[in-house]
């Protein structure tokens, strides 16, 4: 029991908590407030609660498929969100201005959003075994070590992208955003998949190479989605999101070095 509550609630909390670290760094080095990050928190609680209590009634909607629906519905929103997040922080690198409304509830939406779904799993877990005798020491240790561990790697990710300068930081900040957000739509496509929306197969296994359960098939998973055994459908969300993500990036990143050779160009002609 021990064992197991640590590796369920790294593998829950590595996600959530990773992602909430490549944001807060790419706040702090944009010099972005983070006053949105308490009510993220304090709403991803809530819903984690909300969402975790109610999955009895949510898996019973659109037929029975509810939960798998939920969930791949809270990915790929996520997903949208995180293009949406990455477009304004490239926009804010080249034109510092106060941190807008819409940007300020989409950083607190994605965090509840993120927040709920993970920490829904915990919540699942904790009701359904804490009523075990002998078993509630073993749960509450396993659950608390894990706890730490997962946001000791997260604090540690952190540091590690606050040590570079601010074009490296965003540069691959918003790199792992779109890993992120890619193994987002991997994951929802297993749901879909689950749901018999997609269709069902197997591409490999590299159980073998990198297990799911391993810490590093954990961090693996949290930071990218990793499958041992993806189907190809998840393979195409996955290319589909990458190449998304980054062409639109691409784009903005070429408007403004545009719109900074045309001022030059103007200043010299003066």
């Amino acid at each position: 029991m021990l064992l197991t509550s640590v590796i369920i609630v790294i593998r829950e909390v590595l996600e959530a908590a990773l992602l909430v670290s490549i944001l807060m760094s790419l706040c702090f080095k944009l010099d972005i407030a983070r006053t949105w990050f308490k009510w993220g928190v304090l709403g991803g609680v809530v819903g984690s609660i909300g969402l975790g209590s109610q999955l009895g009634f949510i898996s019973n909607l659109f037929g029975g498929i509810g939960q798998e629906i939920v969930d791949a519905g809270l990915q790929i929103f996520i997903y949208i969100c995180l293009l949406y997040i990455c477009v304004e922080f490239i926009n804010h690198y080249y034109q510092r201005q106060a941190l807008s409304g819409t940007l300020r509830f989409v950083l607190v939406i994605i965090i509840v959003c993120a927040m709920s779904r993970e920490g829904s799993e915990i919540y699942i877990y904790l009701s359904a075994f804490q009523s075990l005798p002998h078993a509630s020491v073993s749960l509450y240790s396993g659950s608390i070590i894990g706890l730490g561990i997962g946001l000791s790697c997260c604090a540690l990710f952190y540091y590690f992208l606050l040590s570079f300068s601010l074009v490296r930081t965003l540069s691959l900040g918003c790199a792992l955003l779109t890993v992120v957000a890619s193994g987002m739509l991997l994951q929802a496509g297993k749901m879909l998949i689950q749901a018999d929306i997609l269709p069902d197969g197997q591409l490999w296994d590299s159980s073998a190479l990198l297990s799911e359960e391993s810490l590093s098939g954990q961090l693996l998973y949290a930071l990218a989605g990793y499958e041992a055994t993806p189907a190809p459908a998840q393979l195409v969300l996955y290319l589909f999101g990458a190449a998304c993500m980054a062409l639109v990036m691409l784009l903005r990143y070429w408007h403004w070095q545009g719109r900074k050779a045309s001022t030059r160009a103007s200043d010299d002609e003066k």
